[in-house]
């Protein structure tokens, strides 16, 4: 029978850029209007790890954002102090859709989002106490963070509904092997108050219209709007990266994390060479 943990949105405010309706004086709608939360509870692997899911699903319009949400959106944070019986969580994000909403490009999710996550637990065969707090942005013509408490227990022999956390890790991005990557390359320059870096990858089309998202292990590094551009094989894009120092900084090539998005596919392309 399926099982789902509901969870409960709270502390709810105003994104602090102003909105049309904002602006206007209308009232934002309640949370409840907009989002509903829950856990799929999953199932235990042959590994011992257990195997779970995050569901979002968003009212006719709204969107939430993806690790990486572009120039406009809200990142989500989740934060796992408090459970029990927890060594790590492992998130498989699907291919998230890029939006063009004014001229802005942001990177998410609409109608609806299944985050799988491989929880791995400190004794295999007890069950895991998940407790913490999931930050997530929502935006329509009005932004919300909201926040929202976790509290469920997975138990080793007890499994809910496979079929929606499988659908979900199904539409995860292409390895850099499976998509054909022959090659990715970054030029590192220093700039007064960071680094740029020009990533080349030689690899075939994705698709039409590919966007190169560049990200860093570092969640304080500002990483700026991408130029990305194709000729022939090679796949260029160039980014800033600026430190909360404002000052140039020792980069390993090795923790740069590239993902191509086109036509409802993606590639996770992990680290890269000096060139």
């Amino acid at each position: 029978m399926r099982k789902t943990i509901a969870l409960f949105a709270c502390l709810i405010t105003l994104a602090i850029t102003a909105t049309d309706a904002q602006a206007g004086g209308a009232m934002p709608p309640a949370p409840e209007d907009v989002v509903k939360i829950d856990v799929l509870p999953g199932w235990r692997d042959a590994d011992g790890h257990h195997v779970a899911a995050l569901r979002i699903r968003l009212a006719e319009g709204w969107k939430t954002y993806w690790r990486a949400p572009g120039e406009a959106g809200i990142p989500p944070t989740l934060n796992w102090q408090g459970s029990d019986n927890l060594a790590g969580v492992k998130f498989h994000w699907p291919v998230p859709v890029v939006f063009d909403t004014s001229g802005m490009q942001t990177i998410g999710y609409a109608d609806e989002l299944v985050l799988p996550m491989t929880l791995v637990p400190r004794v295999a065969d007890q069950p895991i106490t998940l407790s913490g707090q999931l930050n997530l942005g929502v935006c329509l013509n009005v932004c919300m963070p909201m926040d929202a408490r976790i509290s469920l227990v997975l138990p080793v022999d007890k499994a809910g509904a496979k079929a929606p956390i499988q659908r979900a890790l199904r539409q995860r991005p292409d390895t850099a092997q499976e998509a054909g990557l022959r090659r990715a390359v970054c030029k590192v320059e220093p700039m007064a108050d960071g680094l740029r870096v020009t990533v080349t990858l030689d690899m075939p089309a994705v698709g039409p219209n590919e966007v190169v998202v560049v990200e860093i292990a570092d969640p304080s590094v500002w990483v700026s709007e991408r130029s990305t551009s194709r000729k022939g094989g090679a796949l260029t894009t160039v980014t800033e990266l600026v430190p909360s120092a404002g000052k140039p900084f020792l980069l390993n090539r090795a923790d740069l994390r590239m993902t191509v998005l086109a036509a409802g596919r993606g590639v996770d392309i992990r680290g890269c060479t000096g060139g």
